[in-house]
């Protein structure tokens, strides 16, 4: 292989570390409305998020590199690109496994929170050993009883078919920028740029459109207008959306990055 096994393994496990915590992102408000703690809830993942945003800092450098070396060699990295998409639906399905082990560690380190006040000494304190172990026997593996008598019919299809298309275009944002390159590699630089712009594109319509409806939901059911499982069922069908998403990208990789070749030919 012409590109380095090592550049190809680092962004992969990057990649699926991104999409492990952005898919239990979408749990959080279930132990949200389960136990009322909305402000500690939000104070306690951002701990969590942090782990993907520094991930993330490195996955762009290290996305420009393969593109760098392969225009370089005269290759293209069409099958390492792909690798790349598949990660985001590794790191998807990983995730959605680790949903409920997440749920029952989240929900003990929220009440923890609120005994110690501060992160660090609860990051201090979830190092020791013995905390270690008892997270450890904390994980609980998935069952169909967990999704059984759902309410799916009154969470609006709408919703759902934006959250895959724009999860889709979020998916490959990035990839399908600099895999532009390939395609005019004297404006490769220019073309880099757009990764922003699209994924800006993809987060305006995520705002707009995804998370006002989801947080009416979620506060409806807090206030019991509507019944626990409607969050349940809107949060299964969200991450089951953004998992259609990250297959859906695959398909639009190659249209989207010639798309922008065209545009800065």
């Amino acid at each position: 292989m012409i590109i380095g096994n090592s550049l190809i393994f680092k962004l992969f496990i990057l990649t699926v570390v991104i999409h492990i915590v952005d898919t239990i992102s979408y749990s959080v408000r279930l132990n949200s409305v389960k136990h009322g703690n909305f402000a500690l809830s939000t104070s306690m993942f951002n701990l969590i998020v942090l782990v993907a945003r520094t991930a993330n800092m490195f996955q762009g450098p290290l996305i420009g590199s393969l593109i760098d070396n392969s225009i370089k060699q005269n290759y293209n990295p069409i099958f390492e690109t792909r690798q790349v998409i598949f990660a985001t639906t590794l790191g998807t399905i990983l995730g959605i496994i680790a949903i409920p082990s997440f749920l029952q560690i989240f929900s003990k380190g929220v009440s923890k929170l609120e005994e110690t006040g501060s992160v660090p000494s609860l990051v201090i304190q979830s190092l020791s050993i013995g905390n270690i172990k008892r997270i450890a026997k904390s994980t609980i593996r998935p069952k169909k009883s967990m999704i059984s008598q759902l309410r799916f019919k009154d969470i609006p299809k709408r919703l759902l078919i934006l959250n895959t298309l724009i999860t889709g275009i979020y998916t490959i944002g990035v990839l399908a920028a600099y895999y532009a390159a390939i395609y005019v590699p004297d404006k490769r630089l220019a073309i880099s740029a757009s990764s922003g712009m699209i994924n800006g594109v993809a987060s305006i319509f995520l705002t707009l459109f995804i998370d006002p409806k989801a947080a009416i939901i979620t506060d409806e059911v807090y206030r019991g207008k509507r019944e626990y499982g409607d969050v349940k069922a809107l949060v299964i069908l969200l991450i089951g959306t953004k998992l259609i998403g990250t297959l859906l990208g695959q398909l639009l990789l190659i249209p989207s990055a010639k798309l922008l070749a065209l545009y800065y030919r």
